[in-house]
């Protein structure tokens, strides 16, 4: 019942499972004690009945005050243990859940969020997690506890009479039979609200993050019009979901609860025709009031556990999502990048194919080409956000996909042409860089990215919040914080790209002239389109249609009559004397 199956269905950790066997237990417990209080009941108008029809002494009221007691007693350290079980333990699980999922999105390569919608991912470690919760804890334990007390209470009555039994437990196969059967209906409905509400938060994060163009290009009213469509296409999906699936809750209830009439007709008729007697009746009545009590939480819920498992699908699925592995060790024999005939597709569509070149340790190593050519494919591969499809990467002789990424990472500086920040200071946006960075080493890496000249004019310097993203500063201003970032970390290897693209020229002209002295010794890849920027380079590659069509010095390629690299020079030195 609680094997591996169970676990995937709900997205359970190892925890979680024993939680749930430790919900189910003690509501079978509970099930069956508060039936054991019916027993007592029972006894007590058993004795009572014959003190009326046979004259018999009252039973001793103090025996049955004690066995009161004791039910009490044992009620309430059961009923606080299946709380314990059901609700305490379960609060912990969507804790353990949230951050087994963050360290499994910690360990996917760069490659599945590209696949994967943003808002989508945030859905699912937010919402389904919250829906799974309520379902872990207000109906897995009391569903399946249901199934085994009932299963325990059934042997039971149809022991002491089966024909009073099946009259009373008939309509619970039948309720869950229409219940179980309506499941793929109820699935299906499932998938298709959940995905409207995925449309609605990408609507809404769409509106926000394009406010200044959309307020720009005046689409105020058709950006709100479709977000409004979008969001009363979900509200119409949530009713007729909970329409399909309440139309089967409630006959799955009425259908059950007509076992309280055919208990009551059958009883009657075997009293009439003296096959029993009137306490049979009565039991029979007190124990359709604890098999049908269990089943009435959960069957309000049935539906809301039937689409959880789209939920639990989804949270599954980053479970199994093939993470990127290897070696906790790294210890390279230098710091050459070493592309062997790498291919690389991108959702079934070919971006590099057979690129070999060699990036050399103590070199600058720039990559250009094109738009769309691979050049920013290749940084991305060097450092193993992505994996290759074909060929290899070596760093100093190891091959980058048999280390952990996050070891591997620890030898990069990488600045790329999306700076991301966060909303804090920008001292601490630096301090990224490096873990436990001081002051000094933080203000010397600014000083060499230029980042001095701005953050003078912010009203508290390097201790200004910069908000979401920095989107108190320029796009220049952001970049350069980026660099000092890249610079904090003093790495052996340096991945740059486009790291001068928002800068003007003299700013620019600044901080090639830091790199140039800070890079000193390192291996650097630097991908550009403006051949300016890489004209002190050591090395050129430059791509094309995914592959190597030039490699050499700056001046063997300018040297080149029909070269790809000098077409490329001439065509941006003829467009820097254009003007309006």
């Amino acid at each position: 019942m609680f094997g591996k199956e169970f676990q995937r269905k709900y997205a359970l950790t190892d925890q979680g499972v024993k939680n749930a066997k430790k919900g189910t237990f003690w509501t079978v417990v509970v099930n069956l004690l508060v039936m054991a209080g019916m027993g007592i009941l029972y006894l007590l108008m058993s004795k009572y009945m014959k003190t009326l029809t046979d004259g018999a002494a009252l039973p001793n009221a103090l025996v049955f005050l004690l066995l009161v007691l004791a039910f009490v007693v044992l009620s309430l350290v059961t009923h606080l243990q299946q709380y314990t079980a059901t609700y305490g333990l379960v609060y912990g699980e969507v804790k353990n859940v949230r951050i087994s999922l963050a360290e499994r999105l910690r360990k996917l390569p760069l490659g599945y969020f590209g696949k994967r919608d943003l808002a989508d991912l945030t859905e699912t470690i937010m919402g389904d997690v919250n829906r799974l919760e309520h379902v872990w804890s207000h109906c897995l334990g009391y569903l399946y506890g249901s199934y085994i007390s009932t299963a325990v209470i059934a042997v039971f009555v149809f022991i002491y009479d089966w024909r009073m039994a099946l009259a009373c437990l008939w309509g619970v196969p039948v309720a869950f039979g229409l219940l179980f059967g309506s499941r793929k209906l109820a699935k299906r409905q499932s998938e298709i609200t959940k995905a409207a509400g995925v449309q609605v938060a990408d609507g809404i994060q769409e509106t926000l993050e394009n406010i200044r163009e959309i307020r720009a290009t005046n689409q105020e009213e058709r950006f709100l019009q479709t977000l409004n469509g979008k969001i009363d296409y979900h509200e119409k999906t949530m009713r007729m979901g909970e329409l399909s699936t309440g139309i089967f809750v409630n006959a799955a209830s009425v259908i059950m609860r007509l076992g309280v009439a055919t208990t009551i007709l059958t009883g009657t008729k075997l009293i009439l025709s003296g096959k029993i007697e009137f306490m049979p009746l009565f039991a029979f009545l007190m124990v359709i009031t604890r098999i049908y009590a269990p089943f009435d939480q959960a069957l309000a819920l049935i539906a809301e556990m039937f689409m959880s498992q789209i939920s639990a699908g989804r949270i599954t699925e980053i479970y199994e999502s093939k993470t990127a592995e290897g070696a906790d060790a790294f210890a390279p024999d230098g710091h050459d990048i070493v592309f062997d005939k790498v291919g690389f597709a991108y959702d079934n569509e070919q971006v590099l194919k057979g690129v070999s070149f060699t990036a050399k340790e103590g070199e600058v190593t720039a990559l250009v080409g094109p738009s769309g050519s691979g050049k920013s494919t290749c940084a991305r591969l060097a450092a193993r956000l992505w994996d290759v499809s074909e060929g290899s990467i070596r760093v100093g002789g190891t091959d980058v996909q048999a280390v952990d990424p996050e070891v591997l990472l620890t030898d990069y500086s990488m600045v790329f042409q999306d700076v991301v920040l966060f909303d804090d200071t920008v001292m601490e946006n630096i301090r990224l860089g490096k873990h436990g960075a001081t002051d000094e080493e933080v203000l010397a890496a600014a000083a060499a990215a230029n980042c001095d000249e701005f953050v003078e004019k912010l009203p508290q310097g390097y201790a200004t919040p910069i908000g979401e993203n920095g989107a108190k500063l320029s796009g220049g201003e952001r970049q350069r914080i980026s660099i000092a970032r890249a610079l904090l970390k003093n790495a052996p290897i340096v991945l740059l790209d486009e790291a001068t693209a928002s800068l003007d020229v003299e700013n620019e002209t600044k901080v090639q002239g830091a790199l140039s002295r800070l890079l000193a010794g390192r291996t650097v890849l630097v991908i550009a389109h403006r051949m300016r920027t890489v004209e002190a380079a050591d090395k050129i590659v430059v791509l094309e249609d995914g592959m190597v069509a030039e490699e050499g010095s700056p001046g063997e390629l300018l040297a080149k009559e029909d070269g790809i690299f000098r077409r490329m020079t001439q065509l941006q030195s003829a467009s820097a004397g254009w003007s309006i």
